[in-house]
């Protein structure tokens, strides 16, 4: 039995599409509410490179492996969707196809990994990682209708409570939450574990996100619907409930 306090509910309109009665909004960060594919497409180079350093020839299968292609981040890749855990893991399992041992293989990983994460030239700054433009407006009208907000993410919650912060969203966010080494998308204990900490429940909760995990998270944690943001032309999310182009769309009656 649930424990969350009863809040306003809210009929949500997205396009021709209505969702009700909805308590709380929770949205993916990265690709939804912040253009950090640069930055990702740098720090995934920048691993790649210190590996390849080491092992010469792994490089170039990394960067394809991270979803790394000329100068584009493909926004369903490893290095788009995934945890730090998991891009680390993947580079030491390409670093094990070299013959060397599983935990070699993990130590030359976590050490490239290390490196370029306290690097000072590589720090997320809102300059490099900025917020799509329509998403300020959107978190202000849905907020000032009295939506509960959360932002739950594949990156840490430390850096998901840097991002609201950098950008200054913290009159709108009630809820900060990051993916960890037991538990990240799309396993649906993550949506649940956001829910609760907003005091709401799953099925009058709405998921926004701009990747596949999202979606199957949300359905499999039984949220009250999906919603897929494209802001890639060549980006289909078949499992949401409704694409969108633009966040602007969301709309609280």
């Amino acid at each position: 039995m649930s424990t969350a306090m009863p809040s306003a509910s809210f009929t949500i309109t997205c396009e021709d599409v209505r969702f009700e009665p909805i308590t709380a909004i929770i949205f993916d960060k990265d690709g939804t509410l912040e253009n950090s594919a640069a930055y990702w497409r740098i720090v995934g180079s920048e691993r790649a490179r210190l590996i390849d350093a080491q092992i010469p020839g792994v490089g170039e299968p990394l960067l394809m492996a991270f979803g790394i292609i000329d100068d584009t981040l493909d926004p369903q890749s490893l290095m788009a969707v995934g945890s730090c855990d998991e891009n680390e893991i993947a580079a030491a399992a390409y670093i094990a196809e070299t013959g060397r041992s599983w935990y070699e293989s993990r130590q030359i990983a976590k050490s490239a990994f290390t490196e370029v994460a306290e690097s000072k030239y590589l720090t997320k700054t809102p300059k490099l990682a900025p917020l799509y433009q329509d998403v300020r407006e959107t978190l202000q009208s849905l907020s000032n209708k009295g939506l509960k907000i959360g932002i739950l993410s594949a990156d840490s919650t430390e850096e998901v409570e840097n991002f609201v912060s950098n950008h200054q969203l913290e009159n709108y966010i009630q809820l900060c939450l990051g993916a960890n080494q037991e538990t990240t998308k799309p396993n649906p204990q993550l949506f649940r574990q956001a829910c609760e900490g907003l005091g709401v429940v799953c099925r009058q909760t709405l998921m926004v996100g701009d990747a596949s995990v999202d979606m199957v998270m949300a359905k499999a944690a039984e949220a009250a619907g999906t919603i897929g943001i494209c802001r890639h032309p060549n980006l289909q999310l078949e499992l949401a409930d409704i694409q969108i182009n633009t966040l602007l769309k969301i709309q609280a009656l």
